[in-house]
């Protein structure tokens, strides 16, 4: 019914647009996006969900963070159009990248979000990771891609270098 794809820089524009559509106002404040600002998303990771006539139906991308000397991926934002919603097209989203993730050996993934929807994707909260502040520390979740990849991991997540 879609078709997951890579990401590329012309579908940029229109995913903005679906975030926009999908989220509140001033969601560039939230401070998940400082640790997005001038760092590109992991290439091959973010992807777009189209329907047969190729309307973009959901997106997810991928920044890469650090924990103190590890690296992480953070996910998000995964967006589906309201009209799409109840498909399962965000778990579709959520599965298929976090499977090329961990083949592309990333070891680790956290997010910010809801722990009764992101649980079932096998995201718990990290109690020893703190984002940039305002961030509730009961929304910071995260899996591991490779067995033990959270073990010891503690302190801030910090942009990329």
């Amino acid at each position: 019914m879609y078709t997951l794809i890579q990401e590329t820089a012309p579908d940029w524009w229109e995913v903005e647009a679906l975030y926009d559509l999908c989220f509140a106002p001033g969601r560039e404040a939230l401070s998940s996006y400082r640790l997005r600002d001038d760092v590109p998303p992991v290439a091959g990771l973010s992807h777009v969900a189209r329907d047969p006539d190729g309307i973009l139906a959901g997106a997810i991308r991928y920044w890469p963070v650090q924990i103190g000397a590890v690296q992480a991926l953070l996910l998000g934002p995964v967006a589906v159009h309201p009209t799409r919603q109840g498909e399962g097209l965000g778990g579709q989203l959520i599965e298929t990248s976090l499977d090329v993730a961990a083949g592309s050996g990333w070891a680790r993934v956290m997010l910010v979000g809801d722990a009764p929807y992101y649980s079932r994707f096998g995201f718990a909260r990290l109690g020893d990771v703190t984002m940039p502040p305002p961030t509730n520390p009961d929304r910071v979740l995260g899996r591991a891609l490779m067995p033990g990849a959270w073990d010891g991991i503690a302190g801030e997540v910090t942009r990329a270098h």
